[in-house]
């Protein structure tokens, strides 16, 4: 499953006018994403918990996607939002669940 979305404009300008920055970006993502013994769907759900706690909409979507593109299910990304409800309180784990369901509405 392949759920696509733009680059953001900003983030597409930043690679053009710091190639240099961006690259050493991506070299860093690919060595932290290789550093461990996390699968990619392990990976993106985690990274979308993160993105979650860190009230990040934009990589909540993001993360999303991939998550549902390594193979996670629905139910496993809902389960992800709703973990957020004892750390970060109600509300935020509907924000959450929200980012989540924007995208799976897209599917």
């Amino acid at each position: 499953m392949r759920i696509t979305a733009e680059l953001p404009k900003p983030f597409e300008e930043f690679k053009a006018n710091y190639t240099g920055v961006f690259e050493a970006y991506e070299k860093l993502s690919k060595e932290c994403l290789a550093a461990g013994p996390l699968d990619a769907k392990m990976r993106e759900l985690v990274k979308l918990g993160i993105s979650i706690g860190a009230k990040m909409e934009g990589a909540a979507h993001s993360h999303t996607r991939r998550a549902l593109e390594q193979g996670a299910t629905a139910e496993e990304l809902r389960h992800i939002a709703l973990l957020a409800l004892t750390t970060l309180g109600f509300p935020n784990m509907m924000t959450g669940l929200l980012w989540v369901e924007d995208i799976l509405k897209r599917k």
